[in-house]
């Protein structure tokens, strides 16, 4: 399947809930699936943020199924942070998403991942045998101004290859910082940068969802899988 930019074919999307899961899938208007994308949302949002909503457009057109998922904490209430207290709550959503959203797309790569906290968590599940593919967009490394309270100590025991989204003028961390915490990943790792970006990444103007799918399909399907 060939990307067309002028020719997209409309995403068909339908509403998913099961036991401890809720997201909104969103299937390529035409031909099969080439996989499987499941997205979670930022600490201050959820899955209809605009960084996801550009990802999955993007991704859609390009043949793959998205699943953008709330997290726990955000199905529990509509707005506010979540607790470092029951962020294990939250890697369980994830892997109960994997396990009620699979199913519904079964072709091609299963690939996690998602925005900050959410990119976060999910990564510290991809050791299910059943994920292909880590998607990190905005990896929240370390709190703004605090450099040396780094969030990286699982990164050796991800094996899976692993995409990194990465504003130049992200807080949280430097583009430098990123570069050598990729280098703590067991599996391959690639690292795309979107200049004049912070750590929203701009989906409005910074073409961010285009990249990303350009990117997914680049490493993932003609990559290391």
């Amino acid at each position: 399947m060939h990307h067309d930019p002028t020719s997209p074919a409309a995403t068909r999307s339908e509403s998913v809930g099961a036991d401890g899961v809720v997201a909104e899938l969103d299937r390529p208007g035409e031909g099969p699936s080439r996989g499987l994308v499941i997205l979670a949302h930022g600490a201050g949002s959820d899955r209809n943020s605009a960084l996801l909503r550009a990802i999955s457009a993007a991704l859609t057109e390009r043949g793959f199924t998205v699943a953008r998922i709330d997290l726990p904490y955000r199905q529990q209430r509509p707005k506010g942070p979540p607790s470092p207290s029951k962020a294990s709550a939250d890697r369980d959503g994830i892997r109960a998403a994997v396990a009620a959203i699979r199913p519904l797309a079964p072709a091609g790569p299963l690939i996690v991942g998602g925005q900050s906290y959410g990119g976060r968590q999910a990564s510290m599940v991809v050791a299910d045998p059943s994920i292909d593919g880590l998607l990190l967009t905005s990896y929240p490394l370390h709190p703004p101004g605090k450099p040396e309270k780094l969030r990286t100590e699982h990164f050796p025991d991800i094996t899976v290859p692993t995409l990194i989204i990465h504003g130049r003028s992200d807080s949280f961390a430097t583009s430098a910082e990123i570069a050598s915490a990729a280098t703590l990943f067991t599996g391959p790792v690639e690292i795309i940068e979107i200049e004049k970006a912070d750590h929203g990444l701009k989906p409005e103007r910074s073409g961010v969802g285009e990249v990303t799918a350009a990117a997914v399909e680049d490493f993932f399907l003609k990559g290391p899988l």
